[in-house]
Parts: C-alpha cells; structure tokens; sequence
C-alpha cells in the first residue's frame, strides 16, 4: 500500500475522478437546461376541467398543464382553504396556462386535485397565439368577413385562410413601416441635422434653405403616399374576425389582425407535434419579442450578442498581440517590466462591473462627450456617441478581456524555441521580418486560444453592458440599409440581459420562466456556436504553420 501511494497513483485516480465529476456536473447543467427550454416549445394537451369548490360552486377551466407539485394540507388549511373530506397529509395541485389574459387576469393559475371533478380533451378547443395579451383558448364558432358571418362546413380551413391572410398584410404593413418609412424618417433627421449644422457654422444660406425644403416637402410627399398604404393594409388586415367561445360560455369576437397563428393540440399526432415544436423553434430564434419580452422570438437578443461579441473581438486581438509581443520580443527584464506583468494579471480579477463603471465614466461621459462636442454639435443636446451603445460595450469588453489575450499570446511566443528567431536572423532577415513571417504564424494557435477564451467571458458578461449599451428593447438593429449601414451609437439587445429581464422584472414570473430557460439554452449554444468558429480556425492554423516547428 505505502508504495502504491509513493508511486503517485492515488493521485492520478483523485484527480481523474474531480474532472470527471465536474463533466458530468456539467453535462447534468446543460441536460436541464436543454430539457427545460426545448420542451418550451412543444405543443402540449389542452384540457378542460369541471371543478366543484367546498361551496359546491361549479365552474370551467381551459388550459394547458405547465407543472405539478404537492402542497401539504396544513399549509393549504392555515392560508384559509376548505376541504369537504381531509385529503391526506398532501395535496397535488396543478400549474395552468389559462391564457385568456384580458378576461381573466392573469395567464396561470394554481388548482388543487380535490376540486376537480373531471377532465377531457375535446379535441374542438383550439389556442389562438396573439400579437397582444398573450395566447386565447377556447371554442371556434365561427369567421367574421366584413362584418358577416360565414356558414363554412370546414371552420377550420376557413379560419387558418382568414389568419393567413391577416397575418400576411401585417407583415406587408409591418415591413412598409420599417424599411420605407424607417428610411424616410431618418433621412429627414440627417436633412435637419445638416441644416442645424450649417446654421451653426453660419453657412446657411437662402439658397442652401430653398434645397433643404424641396428636399423636406419631397420626403413628405412619399411619407404620405407610405402612410396611405400601410394605414390600408392595417385595415385591410383588420377586416375579419373570428367568433370564439371561451371556458366561461361567453362568445368572444377576437380581431383577425390580433391572431398570429391557430392550433388544435389535441387533433395532432405525434409527426404534426414534431413539426409544430420546429416551427416553433423557428420562429422563436427569427422573430422579434413582444408582450415585454415574454412573447415572441428573441432575433434582436442572438443578433446584438453575436455582432457586440465579434466587434470586441476585432479590438481586442491586435491590442493584445502588440502588447504581448512588446513585452516578450522588445522589453527588456527589468522590474518595470515584471510590474506590468503582475498588472495584467491581477485585471483579470478585478469584477466587471467595475469594467463597467469605467467604461460608463471613460468611453460614454468622456470620449464619447468628446466626439458630440467636436462632430456632432447640431445634434446637441441629444447625444450621439455620448450615450451608451455598441460601440462603448465591445471597448469595455475588449479591456476586460484584454489580460486574457495577452498571456495567452505570451505563453505562445515563450515555446518557440530560440534557435528559430536565431536561424531566420542569421539568414538576413531582420527582427520585424523573422517576427512576422515566423514567430506571429507559429503563435497563432495560441493567439487564438486567448480569443476563444475571451469570446467566451465576452458572451456571458451582463453588468458591464447594463452600464454601456444593452436595453430590455432596441427598436432597431445596429446594421441596417442606412448610410452608413453599421450605426455603432445604438443601443442594443443582449441575450444574457434578456435571461435576466425575463426571470426577474418579467410581470409574469410562472410565464416567463420555460423562456428563461429557452433562452439560456440559446444563450449557451451560440457562445459553443462561437468557440467552435475559433477552434476550427485555430486548428486550421495549427496545420497550416506545423512546418514551420521541424
């Protein structure tokens, strides 16, 4: 035994047996999370309760099932609930998606086992997915057209044609407004923008006015005509109805334009489930939010993180191979150079929300400040690069990311043996020659081991860009078709701010809790999506400069 633990075995199986702990720590993480928010999207049955309180008071209940748990009897006795007989010393209770938020209040609510009488799955009730107030479940009776209502056989075909129809002018309409609109608003700001500059500047003159109001009533003309046809469309998209009755008896008239979409859960197999829970994976990742984030995809969110991340990673790099390279190629070992060492080192345990306040004080309030004073005066007192934006959160990123980058690429340049910078210098090469061509192609794998891992701290860092750029809601994305097409001032959206805002300022929490894990599991996808990229790029590398090593 003494010389098994002198041989060091125990050792080996200690540690061996930690990280095997820690993959499967970590595998069970991700496991729940996928579990959690992929299961978000599938359809589930919708029921229809009849429940008898202690009163004997009869009432209906639609909805979905979204969880179960057991509530112990005195806790239920003590908060004023009555039993007709004592349940036991547990009582089951359910979580249901009701929906119907604007008749009922709120989307879920808790029912206990002993007030339900029976259940059944008609397979007549259908969920209406809205634009507004959430989703609506009950009885289809018939479609409104104009005012009149239809005598179909086939409800369903007719509904589903009705809401395709509204759905594609809404689209139409919804499409008009941000693209022609959207420009034309924007040019209208860069035209008074420009003539506030030349008033500024005392350039402005009579005839320079004139130009500017042709150009102004011109972009108001074709305002007006874009105006007319997406009020059109909104009306058209607004002309039919569907009549529909819900777990209370009333017949509810729910406007064609308000519907996104109809399912009849309970008629699905297993295949139409399967391609419903893909659609709905769709649409989730390519649509916008709604509903205060708790509604919707999150395009704006994977967008923002995957843009901010790549913008900081374009800063970061040659910051930090030009100071890695400085300190290893050209400073000379003196105690200066060791406290600057010790000083990159220790920045990578400074929190980040001091990054943040830093980079609030530093890039928003000064260097952004800066910039308004000396190039955009005329849009004073309105800051343009003097609020938090893009821009700020990829800087602030790159400096708390930055320590990680230049170790990296140290430790990189300190394993190319020396006999190789002295080889190539003694063939006529110079230093700058022997550094580009041979010592920065045979670190590049490290350099891009030092990416990946400062892509991903970028991608899961939420305080600092609370401070710098990221909102609950950016209306419009930092790429569009306006000159100059990438508009690094706005703000935007960020998954991990998006997990937050929904978990923990959502109005609703039992609704937006499968978001928050659908989100976290997209969240994570995209930094492996991420790290993946620069791993292939790094071993692509690793291949290609081998030859230089031998």
């Amino acid at each position: 035994m003494g010389n098994w633990f002198k041989s060091g075995s125990p050792w080996i199986w200690m540690t061996s047996g930690a990280v095997s702990l820690s993959l499967i720590a970590v595998l069970g993480l991700l496991l729940l999370i996928a579990s959690r928010g992929l299961s978000y999207f599938w359809p589930n049955s919708i029921y229809e309760w009849e429940l008898v309180d202690y009163n004997g008071k009869k009432t209906t209940l639609i909805g979905e099932i979204y969880d179960t748990e057991f509530v112990p009897t005195e806790r239920l006795e003590s908060a004023g609930h009555k039993f007709k007989q004592h349940p036991g010393e547990t009582v089951k209770r359910y979580l249901i998606k009701t929906g119907n938020r604007e008749r009922v209040g709120l989307d879920f609510r808790w029912v206990l086992e002993t007030d339900m009488v029976s259940r059944t799955t008609p397979t007549e009730i259908a969920m209406f997915e809205r634009s507004k107030n959430g989703n609506f479940y009950g009885y289809p009776i018939a479609v409104v057209e104009e005012g009149k209502k239809l005598e179909n056989e086939n409800l369903e075909k007719s509904l589903r044609e009705h809401i395709s129809r509204a759905v594609d002018l809404s689209h139409q309409a919804l499409s008009l407004q941000k693209s022609d609109i959207g420009s034309i608003n924007y040019q209208l700001e860069k035209l008074r923008l420009k003539g506030k500059k030349y008033e500024l500047n005392n350039e402005l003159t009579v005839e320079r006015q004139q130009e500017f109001q042709q150009q102004t009533n011109k972009l108001n003309e074709d305002y007006k005509l874009l105006e007319k046809q997406f009020f059109a469309l909104k009306t058209q998209a607004a002309r039919d109805a569907v009549l529909v009755k819900d777990m209370s008896g009333d017949i509810v008239k729910l406007p064609m334009d308000s519907i996104l979409d109809v399912s009849f859960f309970n008629r699905m197999g297993f295949l139409d489930k399967v391609g419903h829970w893909f659609t709905g994976v769709g649409r989730f990742v390519s649509d916008d939010p709604r509903e205060a984030n708790t509604e919707g995809g999150v395009f704006p969110a994977i967008f923002g993180t995957v843009f901010m991340v790549m913008l900081m990673a374009v800063i970061v790099t040659p910051f930090g191979v030009i100071a890695a390279v400085y300190l290893h190629e050209y400073a000379k070992k003196s105690t200066v150079t060791k406290m600057i060492r010790i000083a990159v080192i220790n920045l990578a345990g400074v929190p980040s929300i001091v990054y943040g306040v830093f980079g609030l004080g530093f890039f928003v309030y000064m260097l952004g400040g800066s910039l308004d004073q000396l190039f955009y005066p005329e849009a004073l007192p309105t800051p343009t690069f003097g609020s938090p934006g893009v821009i700020w959160s990829a800087l602030t990123l790159a400096i708390l990311t930055l320590p990680v980058v230049i170790v990296s690429t140290e430790e990189g340049l300190s394993r190319i043996p020396s006999s190789v910078r002295q080889g190539s210098l003694a063939l006529g090469a110079t230093k700058a020659e022997t550094l580009w061509r041979i010592i920065l192609p045979m670190a590049s794998p490290a350099i891009m081991t030092g990416l990946i891992l400062a892509v991903a701290r970028a991608a899961g860092e939420v305080a600092p860009l609370m401070l710098v750029g990221v909102v609950k809601l950016a209306p419009t994305l930092p790429i569009d078709m306006n000159f100059p097409f990438i508009h690094l001032e706005r703000k935007f959206m960020h998954l991990g701010f998006h997990i937050y805002d929904v978990g923990f300022q959502s109005p609703n929490v039992e609704a937006a809790r499968p978001l928050v894990y659908a989100t976290s599991f997209l969240l994570v996808s995209v930094i492996v999506t991420l790290n993946l990229t620069a791993i292939g790029v790094r071993n692509h590398l690793r291949e290609k400069y081998r030859s230089l090593e031998h």
